[in-house]
C-alpha cells in the first residue's frame, strides 16, 4: 500500500495527524469517509440572508480589512461586503491570515454562518475564495472527522490527490452480483462519496460501500460458522439428567429457562460442539440455566468451567453453585488470584478430581489443565477480549462452549456480533420480581432524594449511588465520585458509607463489595464497575448521578442492581440536561423495565459505534455502515454471502479479490471466536 506521505503536502508532522485517525496509505485515506456533506451550492443574496442559518454569498469587498484588538489573544477582523441588495459585515476571530487577503472591489466567495450583532446581520467566521475557482464554495463539500491540528482543508487537499493518484481502482464485487443488488461500480462510488456531483449520486455511492462493508463482514461471519460446523466436538450421550437437577432445585424454572435448556440439551448431544450464546436480563436465571449444562457435564463424565470478569462474581457463582450441588457428589472449586493453595487446585483441575471450576481469568492461566474439559462458560462475555475467551475454549478439546449475557443486545446488532452463534433469549423473568420504580429528577428535587434514601436505610435497606466515568475525564469524574462520597459521609454521619472505583486495587475493590454484599456497608457510592453481576437482595434503592452521561444500557444495567429480592425498589436519576434526546431516553427508562426494547431505543438514539465496547468482540469498526439505519442493506448483504457461499453465481464470476478482502479481516481482526 501506498504511503500516505508520497501525497503533496504531507511530511512526518502532517502524516502523525493522519495516522491519528486510523489513516497510514492512500489506501486508509480513500475509506476514510465524510461524516457528513454541506450543500454550498446555493447562492443567497444578502438581504435574503437570515440569522443562525448556514450560507453561500458572491459579493464584492467594499472597503480594506479592519483589525480591533478587543483584548489580549483576542482580535476581531472585520470587512464590509455587497452587492446588488444590500451590504454586511464579515467578521473573523483570531485569524490573522485575513488582514491582507482582499482588496478594494474584487468579488469573492462567501460561506459561513449568519449572526447578529448590535441590531445588524454578519456572516461569521466564514470560508472564502476568489473569482469562481469552485473548490470550496459552489459545491457539495465534504466533512470530516478531524483531530486536533488536522482540518478539513488537509483532509480534502489529500483525498483530491488520492483519487486522482489512484486512477482506475479495480473492481473486487464482481458485475453479476453488482447487477443483481444494484451496487455502484467502485471509481463511480469513490468519487461520489467523498465530491459527489450531487446528493443523488451520494446515496448511490453510500450504498455501494455500505453493502461492500457489510458483505465482506458477513462473508467472514459465515467463513467462521463454516468452520464450527466442520469441527467434531465433545458429545454427550445423556442430557435427560438435567430433569434430575432442575427439579432437585427450591424454585420452578420459568417457561423460558425451560426452553433454552431444550435448545443446550440438543446441542449437547450433537457431533457439532455448541457455540450458544443466552441472552437474558438481569435476575431472568441464566446462571441456574449454565448450571443445569454443568450438571450434564458431570453425568456425562466431563468437566466443565465458568469465566467470570470479577473476583466477587466468581466468589457469587461459587456459593450459588454450592447451594444447587449441596446434595449432590459434585465437586466444586474456585480459581481466583487471592485463592491460596494454588498448587492443590491445578492438582485437582488436571487430574479430574474437580469435576466444576468457577474462576475468573486465572483459570486459562498456563498452568491450569484440565483432563478433559467438555463444557466452557463464559459469564458477562463482552467483559473479556476475544483472545480470553479462545484460551479457555483452547483448554480442551473442542468443547461445547456456553456464553452468557446480561447485555440485552438489539437484534440488528446480533446479527453481526453473533452471526456465527446459536442465540437463546430468557425472556421472562421470574414470578414474584417486581419492576424497578424509576425516576428521573433534577437538582431541585436532591433533598427529597436524601430524605426518600434516609427512611429506606433505616428501615434496613441498602442503597447504591453511582458517578458517572468518562474516559476523556477520568480524573474529573473520579473528584465527582469522592466529592459525592464526601458530601454523603457529611449529611449521613450514622451511616457506614464505603467508595469503589475502577482506579482502586482489585483487592481493594473486592474487599469494599465483599463488605457491601454482607451488609456492613449501609450505601455504596461507586462508578459503573458495579454494573455487572453482584447479587445484593437487600439493596432497594440505586441513584444514579448525572445519568445523562450513560447510555440507555448501561442505565437498565445499573438499575439491575437493585430489585433482586422481594421488597420494592427504586432508581432515582439525576439529569443535569434538558435537551430533546436527553427528555427522550430518560422517558424510555422510566416506562420501560424490558432491556430488550430499551437496548433497541439505544441503538436508534446512540448509534451502533461503541454500544457496549464492540472492539471487545472482534467486531471491526464499522466506517460507514449505520445498524439501524441500514438494516435493508444489511439483509441484502447477508443474502448476498449466502449465495455466494453456496456457489449461486456463475463461474465467470471472480471471487478471488474478495475473498482476499474477506481473509484480511480475519486475519487483522479476529471476528469473534
Amino acid at each position: 500500500m501506498e504511503d500516505i506521505k508520497t501525497l503533496n503536502g504531507i511530511g512526518s508532522r502532517r502524516a502523525t495527524l493522519f495516522e491519528k485517525k486510523g489513516i497510514r496509505s492512500v489506501e486508509d485515506l480513500l475509506y476514510f469517509f465524510p461524516r457528513t456533506h454541506e450543500d454550498r451550492t446555493k447562492f443567497s443574496n444578502i438581504a435574503a440572508c437570515v440569522p443562525s442559518e448556514y450560507v453561500c454569498i458572491r459579493a464584492k469587498i467594499f472597503a480594506p480589512v479592519k483589525e480591533t484588538r478587543i483584548k489580549k489573544n483576542f482580535t476581531v477582523y472585520s470587512v464590509t461586503i455587497f452587492d446588488d441588495s444590500g451590504a454586511m459585515n464579515v467578521v473573523w476571530y483570531n485569524n490573522r491570515f485575513v488582514k491582507d487577503a482582499f482588496r478594494t472591489g474584487e468579488e469573492c466567495m462567501f460561506y459561513g454562518k449568519i449572526g447578529f450583532n448590535r441590531g445588524k446581520k454578519e456572516l461569521q467566521n466564514p470560508v472564502f475564495e476568489k473569482g469562481n475557482s469552485g473548490r470550496q464554495i459552489g459545491r457539495i463539500v465534504p466533512v470530516y472527522p478531524l483531530t486536533e491540528g488536522l482540518t478539513q482543508k488537509m483532509v480534502c487537499s489529500a483525498m483530491e490527490q488520492a483519487i486522482e493518484r489512484t486512477g482506475r481502482i479495480a473492481e473486487y464485487i464482481p458485475k453479476e452480483i453488482r447487477s443483481r443488488y444494484e451496487i455502484a461500480e467502485i471509481n463511480f462510488a469513490m468519487r461520489n462519496i467523498h465530491f459527489p456531483e450531487s446528493f443523488e449520486n451520494y446515496e448511490i455511492a453510500r450504498k455501494r460501500f455500505v453493502f461492500e462493508e457489510l458483505l465482506i463482514l458477513q462473508l467472514a461471519i459465515l467463513n467462521r460458522r463454516e468452520k464450527n460446523f466442520g469441527v467434531r466436538g465433545v458429545r454427550f450421550k445423556n442430557t435427560k439428567c438435567i430433569t434430575d437437577f432442575t427439579s432437585a432445585l427450591p424454585f420452578e424454572l420459568t417457561s423460558a429457562q425451560k426452553r433454552v435448556l431444550g435448545e443446550i440439551s440438543a446441542d449437547l448431544e450433537s457431533e457439532r460442539p455448541m457455540n450458544r450464546l443466552v441472552q437474558g436480563d438481569v435476575g431472568s436465571g441464566k446462571t441456574a440455566v449454565a448450571a443445569a449444562a454443568m450438571y450434564a457435564a458431570y453425568k456425562n463424565g466431563y468437566q466443565s468451567a465458568i469465566m467470570a470478569p470479577t473476583e466477587i462474581l466468581a466468589n457469587q457463582h461459587y456459593e450459588t453453585f454450592l447451594r444447587f450441588f449441596k446434595d449432590m457428589p459434585v465437586r466444586i472449586v474456585l480459581l481466583t488470584s487471592s485463592v491460596t493453595k494454588k498448587n492443590d487446585l491445578y492438582e485437582a483441575i488436571e487430574s479430574g478430581d474437580a469435576d466444576i471450576i468457577i474462576g475468573t481469568n486465572a483459570i486459562i492461566q498456563e498452568k491450569v489443565e484440565f483432563k478433559n474439559l467438555g463444557l466452557a462458560v463464559t459469564d458477562e462475555q463482552h467483559r473479556f477480549g476475544v483472545s480470553q475467551r479462545a484460551c479457555l475454549v483452547a483448554k480442551g478439546e473442542n468443547p461445547n462452549v456456553l456464553i452468557m449475557t446480561a447485555t440485552p443486545i438489539p437484534r440488528t446488532l446480533s446479527l453481526i456480533l453473533y452471526g456465527d452463534l446459536d442465540v437463546s433469549m430468557i425472556d421472562e423473568l421470574p414470578p414474584g420480581r417486581k419492576p424497578v420504580s424509576t425516576y428521573a429528577v433534577g437538582e431541585n428535587m436532591r433533598r427529597r432524594v436524601y430524605s426518600f434514601l434516609d427512611k429506606h436505610i433505616k428501615n434496613g435497606s441498602q442503597a447504591y449511588v453511582v458517578c458517572p466515568l468518562i474516559e476523556e475525564s477520568e480524573k474529573n469524574d473520579l473528584a465527582n465520585a469522592k466529592g459525592i462520597f464526601d458530601k454523603l459521609a457529611a449529611i449521613f454521619p450514622q451511616y457506614n458509607i464505603g467508595l469503589v472505583h475502577g482506579k482502586m486495587r482489585a483487592a481493594e475493590k473486592d474487599t469494599i463489595m465483599r463488605d457491601f454484599v454482607d451488609g456492613k456497608i449501609d450505601i455504596l457510592v461507586s462508578t459503573t464497575v458495579i454494573e455487572v453481576g453482584v447479587n445484593v437482595p437487600n439493596s432497594n434503592i440505586m441513584i444514579i448521578e448525572n445519568a445523562e452521561r450513560f447510555g440507555l444500557s448501561t442505565l437498565h444495567q445499573l438499575r439491575g442492581r437493585v430489585g433482586r429480592g422481594q421488597d420494592q425498589a427504586f432508581c432515582i436519576m439525576f439529569v443535569h440536561s434538558d435537551n430533546e434526546i436527553t427528555k427522550k431516553r430518560m422517558k424510555i427508562m422510566c416506562r420501560s423495565n424490558d432491556g430488550f426494547y430499551i437496548s433497541e431505543e439505544d441503538l436508534k438514539l446512540r448509534g451502533p459505534g461503541d454500544f457496549f465496547g464492540t472492539r471487545q468482540h472482534g467486531l471491526p469498526e464499522l466506517k460507514i455502515a449505520n445498524l439501524f439505519c441500514d438494516m435493508d442493506i444489511l439483509k441484502s448483504a447477508q443474502k448476498a454471502a449466502t449465495e455466494i457461499e453456496s456457489g449461486e453465481f456463475s463461474k465467470n464470476c471472480d471471487l478471488s479479490i474478495l475473498r482476499k478482502k474477506v481473509d484480511k479481516l480475519i486475519c487483522d481482526n479476529i471476528v469473534l471466536n
